[in-house]
C-alpha cells in the first residue's frame, strides 16, 4: 500500500494531473480555519510551507525522503507565473532524482503532509519546528 501511494504521488507530481493547465485559475483555494485563511489543495487537504525554502529560490529545499513525506502541490510542465506574480513554480526533485514543477504562493512552495488523511487535518503544523500551515497573508 505504501509503495502504491508513493507511486501515485510521483505520478501526480510529474504529470501535473493535480492541476491540469498553466495557472488558468489559482491552483489552490482558501478556507476559514485556524484563525485565518488556510490554503488547501485538491480534496480540501491542508497545504504547508517549509522554513528551509527561501523566497525567490528556483528549487524546493525538500527533496528525497523529505518529499516522500511532504508531497508537493504539483504544477503542470507548462505552468507559468500568474499575471499578478502571486503564483509561481519551483523545481522539485523526488527521491529517485527525477525533477518536476510544484506551485509556490508568494514565493513559498506548497506541500501536503502524508499523515493528513482527510480534509481538515492539520497534523503537519509545527513538525520539526520547520513546517507550518500555509496561510493567505
Amino acid at each position: 500500500m505504501k509503495r502504491m501511494m508513493l507511486g501515485l504521488t510521483a505520478a501526480i507530481l510529474f504529470t501535473g494531473a493535480a492541476i491540469g493547465g498553466a495557472f488558468a485559475a489559482e491552483p489552490a483555494t482558501t478556507v476559514d480555519a485556524n484563525g485565518g485563511k488556510v490554503w488547501v489543495g485538491e480534496n480540501s487537504m491542508t497545504l504547508y510551507t517549509f522554513d528551509m525554502d527561501k523566497a525567490g529560490e528556483t528549487a524546493s529545499a525538500c527533496t528525497g525522503k523529505c518529499i516522500a513525506a511532504w508531497p508537493p502541490l504539483a504544477a503542470p510542465a507548462d505552468a507559468k507565473a500568474s499575471a499578478d506574480g502571486e503564483w509561481t513554480t519551483v523545481t522539485v526533485t523526488d527521491k529517485y532524482g527525477k525533477a518536476g514543477l510544484m506551485c509556490a504562493y508568494k514565493g513559498s512552495p506548497l506541500y501536503y503532509f502524508v499523515k493528513d488523511t482527510k480534509a481538515g487535518d492539520m497534523t503537519g503544523e509545527g513538525v520539526g519546528g520547520v513546517w507550518h500551515i500555509a496561510m493567505d497573508k
